[in-house]
């Protein structure tokens, strides 16, 4: 990388990192009054949250040959079939729960959100 690209991926980062992530309530998941649970749904639902779950970014894929795939070494560059800056798919136990980017907080990598699959486009890709 030369100098230029190097000063350019930094700015870009230092932009990335003065914004700040904020937390966000899930509506699904609001304290809305007027939505009260039962205390049989209350215990279900309680039951369910705590099962972990596999979450993944995924930036691209390509397809190799295992020929290919053993001559890889350090320094090595795979092609993927994504365009630079075309958002990254979120998985969830192998399945498209969203699409977002990547953003810099506290010096770590995270994803910002920038649209979320219903849940009903998601039931009807499991069909």
């Amino acid at each position: 990388m030369s100098n230029d690209e190097m000063d350019d991926w930094a700015a870009a980062m230092a932009e990335q990192a003065e914004e700040e992530a904020k937390a966000v309530e899930l509506e699904e998941f609001s304290n809305d009054k007027s939505k009260k649970l039962t205390d049989e749904e209350s215990a279900k639902l309680d039951s369910i949250l705590d099962i972990p779950v596999t979450i993944s970014m995924e930036v691209g894929r390509s397809l190799i040959s295992i020929r290919n795939l053993l001559q890889l070494n350090q320094g090595s560059v795979v092609e993927l079939d994504r365009v630079a800056g075309e958002p990254l798919d979120v998985m969830v136990n192998g399945t498209l729960i969203a699409h977002g980017e990547v953003v810099v907080v506290n010096d770590k990598f995270g994803i910002r959100l920038t649209d979320v699959i219903s849940q009903t486009e998601r039931i009807k890709k499991l069909k």
